[in-house]
C-alpha cells in the first residue's frame, strides 16, 4: 500500500515537473517584463522605417507630353540651384542620403573639358579625368591638383578602362582641323566609354557637333535637319566620325537601355583654348596679340555663331541633369561674318591690325547658325555672355600665354 502511494506521488512530481518545464519560460517573461520589452524592440523600427518618406516611383503608363522619350533607369537626377541630387530608386540609407556624384569627364584637361571640371568639382562632386594630353594640357587643372576630389588619369580611350562612376561626359575628340586631320580617330573612343556605361550603369553624355550638319542647306540649323556631309572630304574624318557616334549612342539607348544625352555644340571660345589649333576666333585673337595680319579665308562672309565656354558648360550640365535625350544645339544664335569678327578683335586688341585674305579651305560651310528652341524650351537654356563682353575674357588669358611663351624662348635663346 505504502509502495503504491510512493509511486502514486513520483507520477504527480513527474507531471508537475513537465508542466514546470513547459510553463517556466512564459511565467518568466510576464514576472520579469521581457515580453513587454520584446513588443517595444519590435515597435520602433517600425514606426522609425514608417516615418521615413520612400520616393515616389514613377507612374507606370505615364506619358511624355513632348516628343523626346524620357529615360528611366535604376537611379534618378534632378537639377535644383546648380546643385545635383541623387536619388536611388528604392529607399536611401541614412547613412548616404548626402552623397554626391562620381563623374567621369574625358578629354577634361582640355579648353571646354577643364572648365566643365571647375563646376562639378564646386559643386562637390568627385571627378575623374582621363586625357592623353594630345591636345588637353595639365596647366589647366593645376589649380586643383591639391584636392582630394580630383584623380587625373593619362590614357587613351581608343583603350579600354574599368572604373566605377554614376555620369560619363564625353568630351574627348581633336576637334580642330589642324588636329583631327593629324589623328582622325573618335569612334573607338566613344565605343569604349558606351561599353563602360553600360557596365556600370552610369549616364553617358556625348558632346557632339555642329560639324554633322555640314554645309547646311537649312538656316538656321534645327536638331531635325540631317545635314549636307561630304563623306569623303578632308573634314569627314571628324564629321563623319560625330555622326557615326551619335548613332553608336542612340544604338546603345533603344537596344541595351542605356541612359544617355546628346549635345550638338555649336564654335565656343573662351579661356585655355589652344593658342595655334587653327579655330577663327584662337587664330584673329594670337594673330593680333603677335602684330600679324588677320587671315581671312575666301571673301570673308562666311558665317559662324559664337559662344562663350561658361554658357556651353552650363548647357551641359543642364542637359545631363534633365530628363530629355536629345539631340540638343548648344550655341550663340548670334551671327557673324568672319569680316564682323575680325573687326571686334580689332577693336578689342588693336585697331591697326591688318587683315589678309587667303584662299578658302575645302568644304567650309557657308553658313552655321543654331535654332535653340528645343533647348530653350526642354532645358531651359540659353547662352547669356555676348561675343563683345566674352572676347576681352579671352583676350587676357590669350595676351598672359603669348606674351609669357614669347618671353620664355627669348630667354632660351639669349642662354
Amino acid at each position: 500500500m505504502g509502495s503504491d502511494q510512493e509511486l502514486r506521488r513520483k507520477n504527480i512530481n513527474v507531471n508537475n515537473q513537465k508542466r514546470n518545464c513547459v510553463t517556466y519560460p512564459f511565467r518568466y517573461i510576464i514576472q520579469e517584463q521581457r515580453f513587454v520589452c520584446f513588443l517595444i524592440g519590435i515597435a520602433i523600427p517600425c514606426l522609425v522605417f514608417n516615418a521615413i518618406p520612400s520616393p515616389s516611383r514613377p507612374q507606370k503608363g505615364l506619358i511624355s507630353v513632348s516628343d523626346e522619350p524620357v529615360v528611366r533607369g535604376r537611379a534618378s537626377y534632378r537639377f535644383d540651384d546648380q546643385i545635383s541630387h541623387f536619388r536611388a530608386g528604392g529607399r536611401v540609407p541614412l547613412g548616404l542620403k548626402g552623397k554626391r556624384l562620381r563623374v567621369l569627364v574625358t578629354g577634361g584637361a582640355g579648353f571646354v573639358g577643364s572648365h566643365l571640371v571647375d563646376r562639378l568639382i564646386a559643386r562637390g562632386d568627385s571627378v575623374i579625368v582621363v586625357d592623353n594630353f594630345f591636345t588637353g594640357r595639365k596647366e589647366n587643372l593645376l589649380h586643383h591638383f591639391r584636392n582630394p576630389r580630383l584623380e587625373l588619369i593619362r590614357h587613351d580611350v581608343v583603350e579600354p578602362i574599368l572604373l566605377e562612376v554614376d555620369q560619363i561626359y564625353h568630351l574627348a575628340c581633336p576637334a580642330s582641323p589642324v588636329h583631327y586631320k593629324y589623328n582622325p580617330t573618335n569612334v573607338m573612343g566613344t565605343l569604349n566609354m558606351l561599353g563602360l556605361a553600360k557596365r556600370v550603369g552610369a549616364r553617358f553624355l556625348l558632346t557632339s557637333t555642329s560639324e554633322v550638319y555640314g554645309d547646311p542647306l537649312e538656316h538656321p540649323q534645327s536638331e531635325t535637319y540631317w545635314g549636307n556631309v561630304n563623306p569623303i572630304g578632308v573634314r569627314s574624318c571628324y564629321d563623319e566620325g560625330k555622326r557615326t557616334a551619335e548613332t553608336l549612342t542612340m544604338d546603345y539607348h533603344r537596344g541595351l537601355n542605356l541612359e544617355v544625352r546628346i549635345a550638338r555644340i555649336f564654335n565656343t571660345y573662351g579661356p585655355r583654348m589652344c593658342i595655334d589649333d587653327g579655330r577663327v576666333v584662337s587664330n584673329f585673337v594670337a594673330q593680333a596679340l603677335r602684330k600679324e595680319p588677320l587671315t581671312v579665308y575666301g571673301d570673308g562672309k562666311q558665317t559662324r555663331s559664337f559662344q562663350y565656354v561658361s554658357d556651353l558648360v552650363e548647357g551641359l550640365m543642364r542637359l545631363m541633369e534633365g530628363e530629355h535625350v536629345g539631340p540638343f544645339n548648344l550655341g550663340n544664335p548670334g551671327e557673324f561674318t568672319m569680316l564682323e569678327l575680325a573687326k571686334v578683335v580689332q577693336d578689342t586688341i588693336d585697331p591697326n591690325a591688318k587683315i589678309e585674305f587667303r584662299s578658302n579651305t575645302e568644304d567650309d560651310p557657308h553658313k552655321r547658325k543654331p535654332d535653340i528652341t528645343k533647348a530653350k524650351q526642354l532645358l531651359g537654356w540659353e547662352p547669356t555672355v555676348s561675343l563683345r563682353d566674352g572676347l576681352p575674357r579671352m583676350v587676357s588669358d590669350f595676351r598672359q600665354r603669348v606674351y609669357g611663351d614669347e618671353k620664355e624662348s627669348t630667354d632660351t635663346s639669349s642662354a
